[in-house]
């Protein structure tokens, strides 16, 4: 994995122009359909249990959120799932919050082990608390990092047998047996609602056009670390909502030039 691959799958999702899945949370659905298009890649919100397995089957990735789950919507996400699963469709999942409460973490286990899910993305704490190991979480976000996240990472890919993807100062994807870091981002991500559920979006247009889980999330991250970082730059006497706004434009303006220049990824 390079940084040139990384250029490359970018813009294979822009020609390729993927239909991205996404049930993900109320607060962030605008945000999600606006990154993606933005991106290149085709945005649908679809929830009802009469047709989710329909969309599922004719998508490139299938994007499962828990950010404001309840039975109804939980109950339509394991459709899309195995509709997904039986067409070869990816799965991405989003375990928001998992760990916060009993039943977040349940669901979060529920649809690993019900679901083949290709690609699971978390913050450390919610990555964790899915496969049953303690770490403190407050709400929706991580508690203070405490250990060796990259061996989370792998210990995760290989009880969960997918890639799993932990995200923080420095990003960590594997799956058990390859396992890459990407140093790019900006803090000012963690002031905007959504980056992280936009992110996970972004991974499965990713994985609609590389099979290969682990390339398609670390280059995801690599482009996105990289708009994150220009967006931060050029907004960085306005605050978090002009980087909002700003951020989005480089989603679609980020070039594969602007990829090997910034991106870092070992």
């Amino acid at each position: 994995m390079n940084l040139q691959y990384v250029a490359e799958l970018l813009d294979k999702v822009r020609a390729s122009n993927p239909l991205v899945h996404s049930m993900t949370n109320v607060v962030v659905t605008n945000f999600t359909a606006n990154g993606l298009l933005a991106l290149g890649a085709s945005p649908i919100m679809a929830y009802a249990k009469e047709e989710v397995a329909d969309i599922a089957r004719i998508s490139g990735a299938v994007v499962l959120n828990i950010g404001t789950l309840n039975e109804t919507e939980v109950a339509a996400m394991k459709l899309a799932g195995a509709s997904a699963n039986e067409q070869g469709v990816p799965v991405i999942l989003d375990p928001v919050g998992a760990g916060a409460t009993a039943y977040r973490t349940q669901v979060s286990r529920d649809l690993m082990s019900e679901l083949k899910v290709s690609i699971l993305r978390g913050n450390a704490a919610e990555v964790a608390n899915v496969i049953g190991h303690a770490w403190q979480i407050k709400g929706v976000d991580a508690g203070a990092v405490e250990g060796n996240i990259a061996e989370l990472a792998r210990t995760a890919a290989h009880q969960c047998n997918t890639v799993a993807v932990i995200t923080g100062k420095v990003d960590y994807v594997s799956d058990g047996s390859h396992t890459y870091e990407i140093h790019n981002g900006d803090a000012i991500l963690t002031r905007v609602t959504g980056t992280g559920c936009l992110l996970t979006a972004v991974i499965g247009a990713f994985a609609a056009v590389e099979p290969d889980g682990v390339q398609a999330a670390a280059a995801a991250l690599v482009y996105y670390g990289v708009a994150a970082e220009i967006a931060a730059n050029r907004t960085k006497e306005q605050g978090p909502g002009s980087f909002q706004i700003e951020f989005l434009n480089q989603l679609s303006l980020v070039s594969a030039d602007d990829v090997l220049r910034l991106g870092h990824i070992k």
